[in-house]
This record gives structure tokens, C-alpha cells and sequence, in this order.
């Protein structure tokens, strides 16, 4: 099978005037081609460094990084990155929101417009084109941020707890539509998110990161199947919940 992501005893350190922070530690951890991976972890123990290493906006103190068989500088615009907050520019109609990827790479003509607009329509935002990210619900702003990160036509997806500031049934819904969308398009995604529950309902695989420096403590297949909801029914939901637990509080308690 196809690698999209390899990391091979990847470290990280934040440099400041008086201390170095080490927020990664020989850490390795692939995803292959179509491959949905979560990520898990305590809070700041170095689960978005990776994200902001993959997307090239960081260089690793030591260690590589190989992102679609070439350095994350050359695969950067074959990247696309989902942030935490929609970061839809107020002034600027849904359409145009969804296109300014696409002009800021300069790769707005015809054909990429009449994507973006398709993808408009496919998604639901077809009638709130000519809206406001104001008049639209936060969940409806998210799903636009994702049309727009996937207008551009990525091959890999970062997604840096895109569900995070919205309230609980909104994030089950997107759950279930996000993870449809990117399987559906035979995406390559990478989640980061604090939700065991979301990281299992989402995703092929979960990867379980120590506190910091970051390290992968364990990789559990989910193995579960149907939708994002569907999984939540499955009786091996609960025994998957458990294990990963378990495995963050073992962490958290300073035991292995």
C-alpha cells in the first residue's frame, strides 16, 4: 500500500529567549494512501507541532518527514490544512470565501470555479452562497471552511479539531458528514482532537500520543463499521473508548 505520511523519529523543540521547549521526541508514525488516522493525546503534549511540522510550517529538529514521497516544502500546495476556527473572512460572501484558497494560490479560472460551486451545491451551502459567514450557524461555517480547504484539491488533509467550539449535536452531525465526505472523495486525513468518542467515530485508526515530549504510546484500529453515528451503536465502541482511556490516564498518572 501507498504511504501519503511518514515520520521517522521526528523531534520538535520551541526555542524562546530563556528555555527550550521539547515538544516532540523520536516519534514515528505513518498513514497510508486513503487512510483516515486520528490522534489523541494530553493537552499540550505536541499533537498540533505535528500538524504545523506535516504543513511545513515548521522544520523538525532532527528526524524526517516524507508527506506524498517528497519534503513537506515541495508537497505543501497538495496539502490541505482545516484549523480549529473557520477563519471566514466576514466581508466576503460564502462563495467567496470558499474560492480565496484558490486565489491566493492563483489557481481561480473556470474550471476551479464551477468545482467550488458544484461543491457548493453538493454540501448544502448552495442557497447560502450569496450569504455572510454572519448569517450562517457555526456549523454551516465549518462546512464551508472545509469546501473551501477542499476546493483547492488536496491530496492530504489536516484537520486540527475542527468540531471543537460547537455545541454537542452540531459536532455529531459534522461528524457524520465530514467523515462521509472525505471517505466518499478518498481523501488522505489526518484528525487532531481531544474527543476520544469523534476520534473513533471518525477514523480508520487512532494513534495515542505521551505527554510531553511526544512519543506514540500505542495505534488502535478501529475496525468498527457504518457511519460516524452507526459506530457510536457498535459494541465494540465502548471496549475501543476504554482501551484509549486507559491508555491517556496511564499516562497522565505517570505509569506504563
Amino acid at each position: 500500500m501507498e504511504t501519503s505520511l511518514r515520520l521517522s523519529e521526528l523531534s520538535f523543540s520551541y526555542h524562546e529567549p530563556r528555555r527550550e521547549t521539547k515538544a516532540i521526541e523520536g516519534l514515528s508514525l505513518n498513514v497510508e494512501k486513503g487512510e483516515f488516522l486520528a490522534i489523541v493525546g494530553p493537552s499540550g503534549c505536541g499533537k498540533t507541532s505535528v500538524l504545523s511540522l506535516v504543513a511545513g510550517l515548521y522544520a523538525p529538529s532532527s528526524g524526517s518527514i516524507e508527506v506524498l514521497g517528497t519534503t513537506p516544502a515541495l508537497a505543501k500546495k497538495r496539502i490541505g490544512y482545516m484549523l480549529q476556527r473557520d477563519e471566514l473572512l466576514e466581508w466576503r460572501t460564502i462563495e467567496k470565501n470558499v474560492l480565496l484558497g484558490l486565489e491566493i494560490r492563483r489557481e481561480l479560472n473556470e474550471k476551479t470555479r464551477k468545482k467550488a460551486k458544484e461543491m457548493l451545491e453538493k454540501y448544502g451551502l448552495g442557497d447560502f452562497a450569496r450569504h455572510y459567514p454572519k448569517e450562517l450557524s457555526g456549523g454551516m461555517r465549518q462546512k464551508a471552511a472545509l469546501i473551501r480547504t477542499l476546493a483547492s484539491s488536496p491530496e492530504l488533509l489536516l484537520l486540527d479539531e475542527p468540531f471543537s467550539a460547537l455545541d454537542y449535536q452540531t459536532r455529531i452531525e459534522l461528524e457524520e458528514e465530514v467523515r462521509s465526505i472525505i471517505k466518499q472523495g478518498g481523501y488522505t486525513a489526518l484528525l487532531v482532537t481531544h474527543d476520544i468518542s469523534e476520534a473513533i467515530c471518525m477514523s480508520d485508526r487512532v494513534a495515542v500520543f505521551s505527554k510531553r515530549p511526544a512519543r506514540v504510546k500505542r495505534e488502535f484500529v478501529t475496525g468498527l463499521k457504518g457511519s460516524a453515528i452507526e459506530r457510536r451503536a457498535d459494541p465494540g465502541f465502548p471496549v475501543l473508548f476504554n482501551s484509549i482511556w486507559k491508555e491517556l490516564k496511564n499516562d497522565e498518572q505517570g505509569t506504563r
